[in-house]
């Protein structure tokens, strides 16, 4: 184990940040004033506004794309299972292109394969996210289409509609951030190909990144108050 040592540190780190991230961003109030939850605001106005209006072909047409981007994304993501796969099941070709450069970065064939598994499980997770995400789309298109007219849009229960509807296109939207957050992550998760001291480079990056975008980007900016 002491050989592995920094191995363990670099992925414990990994998920460490990990966790931490997506938990401050979901679950406290500093994560209140991201990006993504300055969003959260306008999905409701969006459906509200759609409640006072007869015509609504437009707004179906902007769901239809939001469910054509998550279809791309869940297809994405089984195209990198299938990859991390054949990375696995080519052990021996992988370590022999890595034992021929100049500075030999080849791990033991145990933890080359230990690593592939563990890309293959996040990609794995970033698919289910995405698949989730694509049918909470397609429910939200379903109460859309039964959103009560606009000359019922002052009764309770258009309001129950409206609450109803932003609830679910909030979780929609948020399985659809935690996958596209794996996918960042993954690409961090590259770097223990590398060398441990590399992860722990590169998960640093993806989180100053991250953190970048939803906090301090031109788009934060722009939907701030």
């Amino acid at each position: 184990m002491r050989a592995y040592l920094v191995d363990i540190l670099a992925i414990g780190f990994f998920v460490l940040e990990w966790t931490i991230y997506a938990l401050t961003l979901e679950h406290t109030a500093y994560g209140r004033n991201s990006l993504s939850a300055r969003m959260h605001v306008y999905r409701e106005v969006w459906i509200r506004r759609i409640l006072d209006r007869e015509a609504r072909m437009v707004d179906m047409q902007i769901m239809a794309s939001l469910q054509n981007g998550t279809a791309f994304f869940a297809s994405t993501s089984l195209i990198a299972v299938g990859g991390a796969l054949a990375l696995l099941r080519s052990t021996s070709e992988a370590l022999g292109v890595l034992q021929a450069l100049p500075i030999d970065i080849s791990p033991p064939p145990a933890l080359w394969e230990i690593k592939c598994v563990g890309l293959v499980l996040i990609f794995i997770y970033t698919f289910f996210k995405f698949a989730w995400a694509y049918r909470l789309f397609n429910y939200v298109a379903i109460l859309l289409g039964s959103m009560p007219p606009a000359s019922q849009r002052d009764t309770p229960q258009a309001e129950a509609h409206v609450i109803r509807t932003t609830r679910l296109f909030e979780a929609a939207g948020r399985h659809f951030n935690r996958g596209q957050r794996a996918f960042f992550f993954a690409l961090g998760y590259l770097g223990w190909f590398v060398s441990p001291w590399v992860l722990f480079a590169t998960t640093a990056a993806v989180v100053m990144v991250t953190w970048r975008r939803q906090f301090a980007s031109s788009a934060w900016q722009a939907m701030g108050s």
